[in-house]
């Protein structure tokens, strides 16, 4: 199942949605609404997408988690997850099912800096990928190029855990910590990203810097949490 998790996304998500089409015929598409106030869910269904519509707003985490949720109790054994505002190009979904499929890996992220040649984002963003890039070497053992995309594959093992607890705000990197500390691997492919088609991204400089506060926060409160664990056993 591929899920796409948006708000406010009704002049992109239906080219979104008819693109994973043609490069995955035949595989379901979940969009999440997060309580849009425009016709992102109206547009998504005409497009051709199955929608959940959630009650409340969630933010991103939980919207990923619903989606997770619903494609484990439905009995998916792999979910690709990429954005509603055209970033991610679903070219590469082949990609990174065929990655989950043969590598014994839990998860697969879309990456845009495996490849030099092959990226595109913000300076801001770019100065926050190589702070945790550098913050996550020793947690993870491994360099992740691209810790907070959002463009991932995971397979059944890691949607069982997810569907059941899953980081609700800022959740890529926070995720990545949870994975390692129960010892499941992940690996990377090279993917081409895409400016916004529509609209503007909401991260300002000064949400960039509380992005890494929170963040920051969020992976060692999980690795106590995890550690805390292990004590009591």
């Amino acid at each position: 199942m591929i899920i796409v998790p948006a708000l406010n996304e009704e002049s992109a998500i239906g080219a979104v949605v008819r693109e994973i089409q043609e490069n995955v015929p035949g595989v379901p598409v979940l969009v999440i609404d997060d309580c849009s106030i425009d016709a992102t869910a109206a547009v998504a269904r005409t497009a051709g997408a199955e929608v959940l519509s959630v009650p409340t707003h969630l933010g991103l985490g939980g919207c990923v988690q619903a989606g997770y949720k619903l494609a484990f109790e439905l009995g998916f054994d792999y979910v690709i997850r990429l954005d509603g505002d055209g970033q991610h190009d679903p070219r590469y979904i082949p990609a990174i099912f065929e990655a989950l499929r043969t590598s014994n890996c839990q998860m697969v992220i879309g990456s845009r800096f495996v490849d030099p040649g092959q990226q595109y984002t913000s300076l801001v963003r770019s100065w926050g990928i190589r702070f945790f890039r550098f913050i996550l070497r020793p947690i993870l053992g491994q360099t992740v190029h691209d810790p907070t995309s959002g463009y991932v594959g995971v397979n059944h093992e890691a949607l069982a855990l997810f569907s059941r607890s899953f980081p609700l705000e800022y959740p890529e990197i926070e995720a990545l910590v949870v994975l390692q500390r129960r010892a499941f691997r992940f690996r990377e492919v090279p993917c081409q990203m895409r400016p916004r088609r529509t609209g503007r991204s909401s991260i300002t400089p000064w949400r960039s810097l509380f992005y890494i506060v929170h963040v920051l926060l969020g992976v060692f409160v999980n690795i106590l949490k995890f550690e805390r664990s292990r004590w009591r056993r």
